[in-house]
């Protein structure tokens, strides 16, 4: 059996933590979508390529989390005439990966924020195409926005086959991680819905889990997942006036999350903040200034 497992004809992924989409394009080359988080998931993406004769003909990356295109380096540095894609902003974070530990942590990071989970080594992405369908490394994708995890971030469909990205996240993955990264949560619902919208999709690949014919199952799993959040983070502030950390611990202790690195706290820390913002603009919680520190108030 190879390392590769077949969705539809010519197009195929590669289980993982992280998983990788492949789309042939028909003359014996494919793309490869998302590269995973290092040389070691890069290195099987490669030799599954390998195993069914197909040479890479280019690099999208659906977004720029370290998880997605840690294996961009090793690749490129096999091939390195290979072109890398990806949405507008991410492609910047891809090119200079040291903003995506900027960004969590607000200032230059330190040094346990640097691992390669937050911090993938840089490679040369440009700009993909606008969504719509197209042709990228030969291969003809349509490409889906669904922005909300990321500041910006793609689908991919080809045919009846949907590779989510991180717009849906499967069972065990939600189960494991409470606190859904998101950068913007009122984005995040709207992605997620929009893609239970479409028709025609026999199998769907979340960008972390296993494939499944059930869509629809899978996006009201999703959003229930997402509204429990925003319910977590509302509810904490209805206890009283607090920070972010502050309503960050209360959210974990009602979830039963226990966070034991610095990582782990920068980036739920940067989930509590989305779904505030989220909350904010719905008019159920504000902001104010006490005691030189920024509090976040339950009601208008």
């Amino acid at each position: 059996m190879g390392s590769l497992v077949s969705l539809a004809p010519g197009v195929h992924y590669l289980p993982g933590a992280v998983n990788s989409l492949v789309v042939e394009d028909g003359r014996g080359g494919a793309l490869l979508v998302d590269t995973g988080l290092d040389d070691g998931h890069a290195r099987k993406l490669l030799r599954g390529l390998t195993e069914l004769n197909l040479m890479p003909t280019g690099i999208l990356n659906t977004h720029s989390h370290a998880d997605h295109h840690g294996g961009n380096a090793f690749i490129l540095k096999k091939f390195p005439e290979l072109k890398v894609f990806a949405p507008p902003l991410e492609d910047a974070v891809i090119t200079h990966p040291i903003l995506e530990p900027i960004t969590l942590f607000g200032a230059r990071p330190p040094r346990e924020l640097q691992s390669k989970f937050l911090l993938a080594p840089p490679s040369p992405a440009r700009l993909a195409p606008e969504p719509g369908l197209t042709r990228i490394g030969g291969a003809v994708v349509e490409l889906l926005e669904v922005a909300g995890h990321a500041s910006m971030m793609y689908a991919v469909r080809v045919g009846e086959v949907l590779y989510a990205a991180d717009a849906l996240f499967g069972p065990d993955a939600l189960a494991k991680h409470p606190l859904t990264f998101c950068a913007d949560s009122a984005f995040q619902k709207e992605a997620a819905a929009r893609l239970g919208e479409l028709e025609g999709v026999r199998v769907t690949l979340p960008g972390h889990g296993d494939p499944t014919p059930d869509l629809t199952g899978l996006v009201a799993a999703n959003l229930a997942a997402y509204a429990r959040t925003t319910a977590a983070v509302l509810e904490a502030v209805q206890v009283g006036a607090a920070g972010v950390d502050d309503l960050l611990a209360r959210v974990c202790g009602a979830l039963g999350i226990t966070m034991d690195s610095a990582g782990a706290v920068v980036l739920n820390r940067a989930v509590v903040s989305a779904h505030l913002t989220e909350l904010l603009e719905d008019g159920q919680v504000h902001m104010k200034v006490h005691g030189n520190r920024l509090l976040f108030v339950a009601g208008a």
